[in-house]
């Protein structure tokens, strides 16, 4: 299940994409917009600057833009960014010891192709897909 950090960033970064070209957007407005606490913001938008997703500016004429163009960033990245990993038990985790019971498992095969499915459509999905040809959405 993906979080409300992780749905929220995927909303930050819509709205950063559809202000691209602005500068650099202050958190302030991107709250009031998306109506998401300012405050819970500040903890997302440091994991994305320290992921490497956003450029966030202090000061006068501060506020935060992507790193890259939006048809350049992945669904999947930004999710796995948040949210840790995408696969739906450990045994299929990048980096962990494997199951002594992988090669009797008859689950796993299940597993593996439920996780090919998430991981091809979170990364088949690019950030520019989600702005489609409409105007930015406000919830306010």
């Amino acid at each position: 299940m993906i979080s409300t950090k992780g749905r929220y960033a995927l909303r930050v970064m819509i709205d950063l994409a559809q202000h691209e070209g602005e500068g650099n957007i202050p958190l302030k407005d991107i709250a009031e917009r998306q109506d998401i606490s300012k405050k819970y913001l500040e903890i997302i938008v440091k994991d994305l600057v320290k992921g490497g997703m956003l450029n966030g500016v202090s000061g006068k004429g501060g506020g935060y833009s992507l790193c890259r163009k939006a048809e350049e960033y992945t669904v999947g990245e930004i999710i796995e960014l948040m949210e840790g990993t995408l696969a739906p038990v450990a045994c299929l985790v990048d980096g962990v010891e494997s199951c002594p019971h992988s090669d009797s498992c008859l689950t796993l095969p299940m597993w593996k192709e439920y996780y090919e499915m998430i991981h091809q459509f979170f990364y088949g999905k690019k950030l520019s897909d989600l702005l489609g040809d409409r105007d930015p959405v406000y919830y306010i």
